[in-house]
């Protein structure tokens, strides 16, 4: 997908807002971090809510790996020209950035890994962003 056709989504998708239900909104999306804008909150997709992409979350919803420090994201995802996962991207529950990668169709599988800060523990959050089928999120926990 083309800037000017992200750029022309994204803004449709913002434009909609209005006519959602601000709270059933806040409700369905209480995990995310508290700081995440509501724009955003109302396009994530999670494995129990797949909201118009219905029967999407199994090739969408990232999976997670923690081995000590390091946390390794996965979407079992085809990887075309057509369909691909563009990027994932690892924040704590307070929405700091951790780590992404991004993707083009020439990879072979949608997979990064990234370091977490010396002795962290909490709450992760992983996101998949499909070129098609948009942003999909799956919460996790460090002990």
């Amino acid at each position: 997908m083309n800037r000017r056709n992200f750029m022309k989504v994204f803004l449709a998708g913002v434009g909609g807002l209005g006519v959602l239900d601000i709270l059933s909104v806040r409700e369905a999306y209480a995990f995310l971090p508290a700081n995440l804008p509501p724009y955003l909150r109302a396009i994530v997709y999670t494995k129990d809510n797949e909201g118009i992409w219905k029967g999407k979350a199994g090739s969408h919803v990232p999976i997670i790996e923690v081995q000590g420090d390091k946390v390794t994201v996965f979407t079992y995802h085809v990887m075309t020209d057509a369909h691909f996962i563009v990027r994932h991207t690892l924040v704590d529950e307070r929405g700091n950035f951790l780590g992404g990668k991004v993707f083009t169709p020439n990879d072979r599988e949608a997979r990064s890994t990234y370091s977490l800060p010396q002795g962290f523990k909490g709450k992760l959050y992983a996101t998949s962003f499909c070129n098609l089928h948009d942003l999909w999120v799956a919460e996790f926990e460090v002990k």
